[in-house]
């Protein structure tokens, strides 16, 4: 059935890698469980991948589909038929609640569809923390040639592009042997930029997961890295999930070649999107982060705002008693 789930995944749009059983090797710290709806034919018309963790109290259970369900929103039997197969699940462990970021951007129809359902809308509250960024940078490859794609990105990061070649930058891909380099550069990053990182072991776990789906891609100067990045390549989507750069010969442009390294994969593999991924504060120019959506939108892309978080509650006591305990334990509340 792995296949047929890929195809199925591949040809909507809203099909994602973290819906993929990948996704279960890389979220092997979380029970995982699938729903698969199929017509009369025996053809898939939903799947919805559910990871389930059990609460340290409570004896209960919290679920997450994340980048779920792929379906048809509009269809309204099948919506019913999904929620019915999750509330098998909530009765199997316990579950006081689902949340789902399903992928469709802000302002679609089906959330209305999600919240007639039932659900609660969960991003419209103040302060409130997404798990996966909603607003992202997109390039649409569909219909599109190699040369095509290239003479659309601004004059100055073609220049880029070939200036990085001229220094003799060389831009590789790589499995997860090559680790301990991006690791490095990571840590760098991090520590310029002021964010957090995961242990070294998750990207080994992530590139090992997806296997010819995923990909590292390094950039050297002769043996010194200079830039690198953890890329997934699934269902018709490519994601640069993961990016790193070094401090040092910045002005060789090692992050615009390989940026063009990925796009090729992308379509050497007939994807219809390239997704930079977040691009956080992009509408707030004095944001130290600003910087991110600078870089990205040179590629002439666009921004894409997911719609957000979808909570269906089966337990409002228990849901409640829950997030009071994750704001005394100063947690991020669900």
């Amino acid at each position: 059935m792995q296949k047929e789930l890929y195809d199925f995944m591949r040809l909507n749009k809203a099909g994602s890698f973290m819906q993929s059983d990948c996704w279960c090797h890389v979220k092997d710290n979380w029970i995982n469980e699938r729903i698969v709806l199929r017509d009369s034919q025996g053809d898939i018309t939903a799947c919805m991948l559910v990871l389930i963790k059990k609460m340290p109290v409570f004896n209960t259970a919290f679920m997450y589909s994340p980048r779920g369900p792929i379906c048809d929103f509009g269809n309204t039997s099948v919506l019913n038929a999904l929620l019915e197969e999750v509330k098998k699940l909530q009765k199997k462990y316990n579950a006081f609640m689902l949340k789902t970021d399903p992928a469709f951007e802000s302002g679609d129809s089906a959330a209305a569809e999600l919240i007639n359902l039932g659900f609660r809308y969960a991003s419209d509250k103040v302060g409130y923390q997404n798990v996966q960024c909603r607003e992202n940078y997109i390039l649409e490859l569909e219909g599109k040639t190699e040369d095509e794609i290239f003479a659309q990105f601004k004059s100055k990061y073609r220049y880029n592009i070939r200036l990085a070649l001229k220094k003799g930058v060389v831009c590789r891909h790589y499995g997860a042997e090559r680790v301990d380099e991006f690791f490095e550069l990571l840590q760098e990053t991090a520590a310029r930029d002021g964010f957090k990182i995961r242990q070294k072991a998750y990207y080994v776990k992530m590139l090992s997961a997806f296997g010819n789906h995923g990909r590292l891609y390094l950039c050297h100067l002769g043996d010194i890295p200079l830039s690198g990045a953890v890329v997934v390549n699934y269902a018709g989507k490519t994601h640069y999930v993961y990016g790193a750069s070094s401090s040092q010969y910045r002005d060789y442009m090692p992050n615009y070649l390989m940026q063009w390294e990925i796009i090729k994969w992308a379509l050497e593999t007939e994807c219809t999107l390239y997704s930079f991924e977040g691009i956080p504060y992009y509408d707030d120019e004095n944001h130290p982060n600003y910087g991110v959506y600078r870089f990205k939108r040179g590629f002439n892309g666009r921004v894409l705002n997911f719609a957000g978080e979808f909570d269906y509650v089966f337990k409002p006591a228990v849901f409640k008693t829950v997030n009071s305990f994750l704001k005394m334990m100063g947690k991020k509340t669900l």
